[in-house]
């Protein structure tokens, strides 16, 4: 799995962080979306997908696999 966001269109909403944290964040200024990580773990991929469904401005991708 890989992400993509797209900040722009950001709400800052923060239910990818709070969903994903380990690969979503917010910075400080805006609260908008830190991808911190493109490649996110198999461990992890449930919750990337969460987010996604989450995301009120839907700002965040799915995208194939190298």
């Amino acid at each position: 799995m890989r992400v993509a966001v797209d900040r722009d269109h950001c709400i800052g909403a923060g239910s990818c962080a709070m969903t994903a944290p380990t690969v979503f964040d917010q910075d400080a200024e805006e609260a908008l979306v830190i991808l911190l990580t493109d490649s996110p773990p198999d461990s992890d991929q449930d919750a990337v997908r969460q987010a996604v469904d989450r995301c009120p401005a839907a700002v965040i991708r799915l995208l194939p696999t190298k």
